[in-house]
């Protein structure tokens, strides 16, 4: 399912934390679930929020490769995608780290196939350049070198800060870190985090109000 692009832009205008706050109403999965870990550093705060279809990959680069995938065949797959599109990279050396695949010049490339930001396990360069270019990046580090850097394999389902993410998944993703939304909600979602927000809002009122009383908080928490 493609969601409409006035639905995207209501999941932009939502912070990553109140999006997750949304999901876990609906009862789709535990709420241990579908966020990445916080080893996922969101590098460039100021862009805001990112939400973009999911496209894999994954890649080494800590020795020269016997073979590796076609970046132009990787390319191709990636504009089969809808838009926008989140590349999501799996650095599979152990440790990770040892060279980025993404840059100036791949986010560019990648920018012009329509992807919004990358996300990775592994390490990103070229802040400076990539951030002027407003494409977000995602990442557990920065590093020097590409080193031997090469594409293994592209659209499979990948393990990216302890969550799978397969091809096609719906990621939001802030400067708080990053989540897969389950598509099928997706639609709900910016008029139940308005639910919550209001519930919030009147908590937040009651604790600054001159007429607090805890009888009241204990209502307005409970209900």
């Amino acid at each position: 399912m493609q969601l409409s692009s006035e639905t995207l832009a209501a999941l932009r205008a939502l912070s990553t934390p109140t999006v997750s706050n949304a999901i876990e109403l609906f009862n789709v999965r535990p709420r241990n679930e579908g966020f990445m870990s916080p080893e996922i550093r969101c590098l460039f705060p100021d862009l805001g929020v990112m939400v973009g279809y999911a496209v894999t990959l994954r890649y080494a680069a800590n020795a020269p490769p016997k073979q590796s995938a076609s970046r132009y065949d990787s390319w191709r797959r990636i504009l089969e995608s809808p838009e926008p599109r989140v590349l999501v990279l799996q650095d599979l050396d152990q440790p990770p780290g040892v060279g980025a695949f993404i840059g100036e010049v791949m986010a560019t490339i990648h920018q012009r196939l329509g992807c919004v930001g990358a996300i990775t396990n592994g390490c990103v360069r070229d802040l400076d350049e990539v951030r002027s270019l407003g494409f977000h990046f995602f990442a557990a580090g920065v590093c020097v070198s590409h080193a031997y850097v090469h594409l293994v394999d592209f659209g499979t389902p990948i393990e990216v800060g302890g969550r799978t993410v397969r091809t096609g998944d719906l990621i939001h993703a802030d400067k708080h870190g990053a989540l897969v939304v389950p598509e099928e909600i997706a639609p709900e979602i910016p008029q139940t985090a308005a639910r919550v927000s209001e519930r919030e809002q009147r908590i937040i009122a009651q604790c600054k109000s001159r007429d607090f009383s805890l009888e009241e908080l204990k209502r307005l928490y409970e209900s």
